[in-house]
Protein backbone atom coordinates (compact mmCIF):
# COMPACT_ATOMS: atom_id res chain seq x y z
CA UNK A 1 0.00 0.00 0.00
CA UNK A 2 1.39 3.36 -0.72
CA UNK A 3 2.36 6.14 1.66
CA UNK A 4 -0.23 8.35 0.11
CA UNK A 5 -3.36 5.57 0.60
CA UNK A 6 -1.90 5.20 4.19
CA UNK A 7 -2.30 8.61 5.31
CA UNK A 8 -5.48 8.85 3.63
CA UNK A 9 -7.04 6.15 5.51
CA UNK A 10 -5.66 7.52 8.94
CA UNK A 11 -7.57 10.65 7.90
CA UNK A 12 -10.81 8.58 7.20
CA UNK A 13 -10.02 7.01 10.68
CA UNK A 14 -10.00 10.57 12.14
CA UNK A 15 -13.17 11.75 10.45
CA UNK A 16 -14.98 8.59 12.32
CA UNK A 17 -13.92 9.60 15.69
CA UNK A 18 -14.46 12.95 15.18
CA UNK A 19 -18.32 12.07 13.60
CA UNK A 20 -18.48 10.10 16.91
CA UNK A 21 -17.33 13.15 19.40
CA UNK A 22 -19.92 15.41 18.00
CA UNK A 23 -22.65 13.23 19.28
CA UNK A 24 -20.97 13.71 23.01
CA UNK A 25 -19.94 17.01 22.24
CA UNK A 26 -23.23 18.45 21.28
CA UNK A 27 -25.30 16.69 23.86
CA UNK A 28 -22.67 18.55 26.63
CA UNK A 29 -23.34 21.78 25.28
CA UNK A 30 -27.27 21.24 24.66
CA UNK A 31 -27.88 19.22 28.53
CA UNK A 32 -26.78 22.81 29.89
CA UNK A 33 -29.65 24.99 29.16
CA UNK A 34 -32.19 22.11 28.89
CA UNK A 35 -35.46 22.45 31.52
CA UNK A 36 -34.20 19.30 33.90
CA UNK A 37 -30.91 21.06 34.31
CA UNK A 38 -31.34 23.17 37.40
CA UNK A 39 -32.59 20.11 38.87
CA UNK A 40 -28.95 17.87 38.43
CA UNK A 41 -27.27 17.35 42.11
CA UNK A 42 -24.40 19.46 41.81
CA UNK A 43 -22.24 16.24 41.11
CA UNK A 44 -24.11 15.47 38.03
CA UNK A 45 -23.54 19.23 37.16
CA UNK A 46 -19.90 19.09 38.02
CA UNK A 47 -19.54 16.41 35.85
CA UNK A 48 -21.19 17.56 32.92
CA UNK A 49 -18.93 20.21 33.00
CA UNK A 50 -15.95 18.21 33.13
CA UNK A 51 -17.21 15.72 30.28
CA UNK A 52 -17.21 18.90 28.26
CA UNK A 53 -13.84 19.92 28.67
CA UNK A 54 -12.68 16.12 28.06
CA UNK A 55 -14.35 16.68 24.75
CA UNK A 56 -12.66 19.79 24.22
CA UNK A 57 -9.30 18.02 24.46
CA UNK A 58 -10.51 15.18 21.77
CA UNK A 59 -11.11 17.37 19.41
CA UNK A 60 -8.09 19.36 19.84
CA UNK A 61 -6.11 16.82 19.24
CA UNK A 62 -8.28 15.27 16.22
CA UNK A 63 -7.77 18.37 14.96
CA UNK A 64 -3.78 19.01 15.47
CA UNK A 65 -2.63 16.94 12.65
CA UNK A 66 -4.21 18.90 10.14
CA UNK A 67 -2.75 21.89 11.66
CA UNK A 68 0.76 20.25 11.14
CA UNK A 69 0.03 18.78 7.63
CA UNK A 70 -1.33 22.32 6.79
CA UNK A 71 1.33 24.82 8.32
CA UNK A 72 4.59 23.12 9.35
CA UNK A 73 4.40 19.95 6.09
CA UNK A 74 3.05 22.22 3.21
CA UNK A 75 0.82 19.13 2.64
CA UNK A 76 3.34 16.44 2.18
CA UNK A 77 3.04 13.33 3.88
CA UNK A 78 6.52 12.87 6.18
CA UNK A 79 7.07 10.80 8.55
CA UNK A 80 7.00 13.09 11.02
CA UNK A 81 3.46 13.75 10.25
CA UNK A 82 2.50 9.83 10.27
CA UNK A 83 3.62 9.75 13.62
CA UNK A 84 2.18 12.59 15.46
CA UNK A 85 -1.14 11.37 13.60
CA UNK A 86 -1.12 8.08 15.23
CA UNK A 87 0.04 9.59 18.44
CA UNK A 88 -2.90 12.32 18.60
CA UNK A 89 -5.37 9.87 17.43
CA UNK A 90 -4.26 7.14 20.69
CA UNK A 91 -3.96 10.28 22.64
CA UNK A 92 -7.50 11.66 21.69
CA UNK A 93 -9.08 8.21 22.92
CA UNK A 94 -8.36 8.41 26.06
CA UNK A 95 -10.07 12.32 27.08
CA UNK A 96 -13.31 10.81 24.39
CA UNK A 97 -13.69 6.88 26.62
CA UNK A 98 -14.13 9.76 30.01
CA UNK A 99 -16.31 11.67 28.86
CA UNK A 100 -18.57 8.60 27.08
CA UNK A 101 -18.26 7.39 30.77
CA UNK A 102 -18.92 11.06 32.62
CA UNK A 103 -22.29 11.36 30.38
CA UNK A 104 -23.22 8.07 31.29
CA UNK A 105 -23.42 8.26 34.96
CA UNK A 106 -24.51 12.10 34.61
CA UNK A 107 -27.80 10.42 32.41
CA UNK A 108 -28.69 6.77 33.53
CA UNK A 109 -27.46 8.52 37.34
CA UNK A 110 -30.34 10.75 37.23
CA UNK A 111 -32.70 7.93 36.01
CA UNK A 112 -32.00 5.39 38.27
CA UNK A 113 -29.77 6.30 40.60
CA UNK A 114 -26.07 7.57 41.14
CA UNK A 115 -24.76 3.46 42.30
CA UNK A 116 -26.23 2.76 38.93
CA UNK A 117 -24.81 5.48 37.22
CA UNK A 118 -21.76 4.90 38.49
CA UNK A 119 -21.32 1.13 37.66
CA UNK A 120 -22.53 1.73 33.79
CA UNK A 121 -20.35 4.62 33.49
CA UNK A 122 -17.10 3.01 35.17
CA UNK A 123 -18.47 -0.19 32.99
CA UNK A 124 -18.27 1.72 29.99
CA UNK A 125 -14.98 3.65 30.45
CA UNK A 126 -13.51 0.41 31.01
CA UNK A 127 -14.88 -1.46 27.89
CA UNK A 128 -13.66 1.39 26.08
CA UNK A 129 -10.02 1.42 26.74
CA UNK A 130 -10.39 -2.54 26.07
CA UNK A 131 -11.46 -1.81 22.94
CA UNK A 132 -9.63 1.29 22.24
CA UNK A 133 -5.86 0.40 23.96
CA UNK A 134 -5.51 -2.54 25.07
CA UNK A 135 -6.40 -5.10 22.49
CA UNK A 136 -5.03 -2.67 19.91
CA UNK A 137 -1.48 -2.31 22.31
CA UNK A 138 -1.31 -6.10 22.09
CA UNK A 139 -1.77 -6.11 18.14
CA UNK A 140 0.84 -3.59 17.88
CA UNK A 141 3.80 -5.19 19.45
CA UNK A 142 2.89 -8.35 16.97
CA UNK A 143 2.89 -6.12 14.01
CA UNK A 144 6.13 -3.83 15.19
CA UNK A 145 8.04 -7.34 15.42
CA UNK A 146 6.88 -8.44 12.16
CA UNK A 147 8.23 -4.78 10.66
CA UNK A 148 11.44 -5.05 12.65
CA UNK A 149 12.10 -8.73 10.98
CA UNK A 150 11.15 -7.58 7.76
CA UNK A 151 12.83 -4.03 7.48
CA UNK A 152 10.31 -0.81 7.19
CA UNK A 153 13.01 1.55 5.85
CA UNK A 154 11.39 4.23 3.37
CA UNK A 155 12.35 7.76 3.30
CA UNK A 156 9.94 10.91 2.73
CA UNK A 157 9.21 11.21 -0.98
CA UNK A 158 7.41 14.29 -2.76
CA UNK A 159 3.36 13.04 -2.44
CA UNK A 160 1.58 14.29 -5.67
CA UNK A 161 -1.16 16.72 -6.07
CA UNK A 162 -4.14 14.57 -6.28
CA UNK A 163 -3.29 13.04 -3.16
CA UNK A 164 -2.61 16.29 -1.33
CA UNK A 165 -5.89 17.84 -2.51
CA UNK A 166 -7.48 15.07 -1.45
CA UNK A 167 -6.24 15.05 1.62
CA UNK A 168 -6.49 18.61 1.94
CA UNK A 169 -10.43 17.84 0.98
CA UNK A 170 -10.75 15.36 3.88
CA UNK A 171 -9.13 17.49 6.90
CA UNK A 172 -12.00 19.81 6.07
CA UNK A 173 -14.23 17.21 6.15
CA UNK A 174 -12.65 16.68 9.55
CA UNK A 175 -13.59 19.63 11.15
CA UNK A 176 -16.67 20.11 9.68
CA UNK A 177 -18.71 17.87 12.58
CA UNK A 178 -17.04 19.53 15.05
CA UNK A 179 -18.16 23.07 13.54
CA UNK A 180 -21.42 21.35 12.69
CA UNK A 181 -22.24 20.26 16.33
CA UNK A 182 -21.16 23.75 17.73
CA UNK A 183 -23.45 25.53 15.51
CA UNK A 184 -26.45 23.66 16.17
CA UNK A 185 -26.26 23.89 19.58
CA UNK A 186 -25.41 27.95 19.22
CA UNK A 187 -28.55 28.57 16.74
CA UNK A 188 -30.97 26.09 18.99
CA UNK A 189 -30.14 27.57 22.63
CA UNK A 190 -31.20 31.11 21.87
CA UNK A 191 -34.22 29.75 22.01
CA UNK A 192 -34.42 28.38 25.32
CA UNK A 193 -36.01 30.42 28.17
CA UNK A 194 -32.50 29.51 30.41
CA UNK A 195 -30.34 31.80 27.42
CA UNK A 196 -32.78 34.71 27.88
CA UNK A 197 -31.42 34.37 31.62
CA UNK A 198 -28.49 34.83 31.34
CA UNK A 199 -26.61 38.32 31.59
CA UNK A 200 -26.04 40.48 28.81
CA UNK A 201 -22.25 39.87 28.66
CA UNK A 202 -22.50 36.35 28.32
CA UNK A 203 -25.25 36.61 25.91
CA UNK A 204 -23.10 38.73 23.62
CA UNK A 205 -20.08 36.08 24.04
CA UNK A 206 -22.42 33.60 22.66
CA UNK A 207 -23.23 35.66 19.71
CA UNK A 208 -19.70 35.94 18.96
CA UNK A 209 -19.16 32.93 19.34
CA UNK A 210 -21.82 31.62 16.74
CA UNK A 211 -20.63 33.92 14.37
CA UNK A 212 -17.48 33.05 14.27
CA UNK A 213 -18.58 29.27 14.41
CA UNK A 214 -20.35 30.38 11.18
CA UNK A 215 -16.92 32.00 9.65
CA UNK A 216 -15.37 28.48 10.23
CA UNK A 217 -18.25 26.89 8.61
CA UNK A 218 -17.97 29.20 5.17
CA UNK A 219 -14.52 28.51 4.88
CA UNK A 220 -14.46 24.49 5.30
CA UNK A 221 -16.96 24.60 2.71
CA UNK A 222 -15.03 27.66 0.42
CA UNK A 223 -12.83 24.29 -0.87
CA UNK A 224 -15.32 22.07 -2.10
CA UNK A 225 -16.98 25.23 -4.18
CA UNK A 226 -13.56 26.76 -5.41
CA UNK A 227 -13.11 23.17 -6.76
CA UNK A 228 -15.67 22.73 -8.27
CA UNK A 229 -17.02 26.47 -9.61
CA UNK A 230 -13.67 27.77 -10.41
CA UNK A 231 -11.42 25.17 -11.31
CA UNK A 232 -13.89 23.13 -12.57
CA UNK A 233 -13.12 20.16 -10.57
CA UNK A 234 -9.25 20.16 -12.05
CA UNK A 235 -6.22 19.24 -9.64
CA UNK A 236 -4.14 22.16 -9.96
CA UNK A 237 -1.06 23.92 -7.60
CA UNK A 238 -3.14 26.80 -7.65
CA UNK A 239 -6.71 25.60 -6.19
CA UNK A 240 -4.45 23.02 -3.60
CA UNK A 241 -2.66 26.36 -1.88
CA UNK A 242 -6.33 28.53 -1.90
CA UNK A 243 -8.15 25.11 -0.14
CA UNK A 244 -4.98 24.79 1.80
CA UNK A 245 -4.82 28.48 3.27
CA UNK A 246 -9.10 28.26 3.72
CA UNK A 247 -8.42 24.99 5.36
CA UNK A 248 -6.01 26.40 8.61
CA UNK A 249 -8.10 29.49 8.35
CA UNK A 250 -10.77 28.24 9.83
CA UNK A 251 -9.64 26.79 12.79
CA UNK A 252 -9.16 29.95 14.09
CA UNK A 253 -12.74 30.96 14.00
CA UNK A 254 -13.66 27.60 15.12
CA UNK A 255 -11.75 27.70 18.50
CA UNK A 256 -12.50 31.11 18.78
CA UNK A 257 -16.08 29.94 18.85
CA UNK A 258 -15.01 26.16 21.22
CA UNK A 259 -13.64 29.23 23.74
CA UNK A 260 -16.65 31.61 24.18
CA UNK A 261 -18.94 29.07 24.15
CA UNK A 262 -17.22 26.63 26.84
CA UNK A 263 -16.42 30.54 29.13
CA UNK A 264 -20.78 30.30 28.94
CA UNK A 265 -21.06 26.25 29.66
CA UNK A 266 -18.93 26.47 32.10
CA UNK A 267 -20.35 29.93 33.83
CA UNK A 268 -23.48 28.45 33.53
CA UNK A 269 -22.51 25.24 34.98
CA UNK A 270 -20.37 26.10 38.16
CA UNK A 271 -23.29 29.64 38.42
CA UNK A 272 -20.00 31.08 38.33
CA UNK A 273 -18.67 33.60 35.60
CA UNK A 274 -15.01 33.82 36.57
CA UNK A 275 -14.68 29.90 36.43
CA UNK A 276 -16.00 29.57 33.38
CA UNK A 277 -13.51 32.69 31.92
CA UNK A 278 -11.05 30.33 32.88
CA UNK A 279 -12.27 27.86 31.37
CA UNK A 280 -13.05 29.51 28.23
CA UNK A 281 -9.48 30.82 28.41
CA UNK A 282 -7.53 27.73 28.72
CA UNK A 283 -9.88 26.29 25.84
CA UNK A 284 -8.42 28.88 23.96
CA UNK A 285 -4.89 28.46 24.78
CA UNK A 286 -5.02 24.78 24.13
CA UNK A 287 -6.71 25.38 20.82
CA UNK A 288 -4.54 27.46 19.35
CA UNK A 289 -1.60 26.36 21.04
CA UNK A 290 -2.18 22.17 19.43
CA UNK A 291 -3.29 24.11 16.12
CA UNK A 292 -1.16 26.70 15.29
CA UNK A 293 1.86 27.50 17.63
CA UNK A 294 2.98 23.82 17.72
CA UNK A 295 2.93 23.72 13.52
CA UNK A 296 4.71 26.89 12.60
CA UNK A 297 7.15 25.74 15.71
CA UNK A 298 8.07 23.40 13.92
CA UNK A 299 7.94 24.79 10.69
CA UNK A 300 10.41 27.79 11.80
CA UNK A 301 12.78 25.06 13.16
CA UNK A 302 12.88 23.07 10.43
CA UNK A 303 11.58 24.78 7.43
CA UNK A 304 10.58 22.11 4.61
CA UNK A 305 10.65 22.66 0.64
CA UNK A 306 8.49 20.81 -1.14
CA UNK A 307 9.28 19.56 -4.34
Amino acid sequence: MSVERKFKLALDETRLLMLASQILFGFEFQSVFQDGFASWPQASRRADGAGLMLMVLTIAFLLAPTGLHRLAEHGQDTGRLRTALTRFTEAALLPFAMSLGIDLFVVLGGAFGPAAGIAIGAGFFALALLGWYVVEFVFREAVLKKKRNVGNKRGDTPTPLDARIDQMLTEARIALPGAQALLGFQLAVTLTKAFGELPMQVRIVHAVSLLAVAVALILLVAPAAFHRIAFDGEDTERFFGIGSNLVSAALLPLLIGIAGDIYVAIGRILDNDDLGMIAGAASFVLLFGLWYVFPLTLRWMAPKTPS
